[in-house]
């Protein structure tokens, strides 16, 4: 049987595979709750700078005493994923390193990021940040405290080399597809400006977003580039930007096409440029935006969020399926309701539906897998997911 690395690289560059891939991304809440069902742990050595695992609450802190620690065994080995993320990060805050704490109780914290957006974390769950406050309003704060930051090389924005490097060879031994990742332009905005600032900047100062985009893509290409010279090439690029919510596109085709999209086109051309495919998650209802996505070159798409308005596997299949691979589309909620019998009957149809379709696909939830589905559901999931595997 083919490698998953193989399977995946066959799937996105629109080459026959022997089957449908598999990834997915437990939510470390479902993972502390499966633990206590039954799933797997190691004890690992820890130093002071690497995370550990808190039995009380299944998050992730600090190591402060060097010392052997237990945590659950990664879900991409121990399910046997075929995509697996190995980091790649680096701070694309113009302040590096920087973080204010403005508020905290034993249950949350505020912190200020630097670019100036204080954002409101849980500290025993997980849960996307709550937007309090942001102080780039405008152009003019944007040129004088945060841009000029952005202009030279760090290499110091990168927070631990070696743990990607480690993460690379670990999954090449493994013989899955590795990938690195990272937020773009539009979530950087979003983090940066937030919500306000960012919408009415698109319509009322569109100069302000070009030069905002400028910068960025020019920064990403070249922190990305000294990633690969010092790390080593992945197998592929995974870019974070959510465009869209329940029932719509955060803004309308002909605005991204015009503000957002020539610089995605861009990145991926960089990519392309390393021989490397490209991956877009994008969450929300993404249906209006296929025809960019497909124009930008993208080579797959994660996670198609089926309670998005409009986000049909069957149908991005039909329509696009020979531009793009598919990463995801599998209704979550199915799989909360932990009914075998319903499970079974819908990830069948699922997975033999989009190969009726001629579709490429990575089976996966559509988005990532919360505390409700239980341990054993899960496995049940995969058994069918292997019944049906084969092209």
């Amino acid at each position: 049987m083919e490698s998953g690395r193989k399977v995946v690289d066959n799937l996105l560059r629109g080459r026959h595979a022997e089957r449908v891939a598999l990834m997915d991304g437990p939510w470390t809440d479902a993972v502390f709750l499966w633990v206590k069902q039954g799933y797997p742990t190691r004890t690992v050595y820890k130093e002071v700078g690497d995370s550990y695992w808190r039995p009380e609450d299944g998050q992730w802190d600090d190591v402060i005493v060097p010392g052997e620690y237990v945590e659950p065994i990664p879900p991409w080995q121990h399910f046997g994923y075929d995509m697996v993320g190995v980091g790649g990060w680096f701070d694309v805050h113009p302040l590096r390193d920087y973080e204010e704490i403005l508020e905290e109780t034993d249950e949350w914290k505020v912190k200020r990021n630097g670019s100036g957006a204080a954002l409101k974390y849980w500290k025993h769950r997980m849960g996307t940040p709550e937007h309090i406050d942001f102080l780039m309003t405008s152009r003019e704060v944007w040129e004088r405290d945060y841009r000029p930051h952005l202009l030279t090389f760090d290499v110091e924005r990168f927070s631990d080399l070696d743990k990607t490097r480690r993460g690379l060879a670990e999954a090449r031994d493994a013989g899955a597809w590795a990938h690195y990742g990272h937020l773009f332009i539009w979530e950087g905005m979003r983090q940066s400006m937030g919500d306000v600032t960012m919408y009415s900047s698109l319509i009322t100062d569109p100069g302000w977003i070009h030069d905002f985009n400028r910068v960025y893509t020019d920064f990403h290409q070249q922190y990305y580039r000294y990633l690969f010279e010092q790390v080593g090439l992945p197998d592929g690029v995974w870019m974070y930007e959510d465009l869209g919510y329940k029932n719509g596109l955060f803004a309308s085709p002909k605005l991204l096409g015009e503000l957002i999209f020539p610089y995605f086109r861009e990145m991926v051309d960089f990519f392309h440029g390393y021989d490397l495919p490209v991956v877009l998650h994008s969450c929300g209802s993404t249906a209006k935006a296929l025809p960019l996505i497909v124009e930008a070159g993208f080579d797959g798409l994660n996670p198609m969020e089926r309670k998005a308005r409009d986000n049909e596997p069957f149908t991005f299949a039909e329509k696009y399926g020979d531009r793009l691979a598919f990463v995801g589309g599998f209704d979550i909620r199915i799989w909360e309701t932990n009914d075998r019998d319903l499970i079974g009957r819908e990830v069948r149809d699922y997975i033999n539906g989009m190969k009726e379709r001629g579709a490429r696909l990575v089976f996966a939830s559509d988005h990532s897998i919360p505390p409700t589905v239980h341990y054993d559901t899960y496995r049940y999931v995969l058994d069918v997911y292997r019944e049906c595997m084969y092209y």
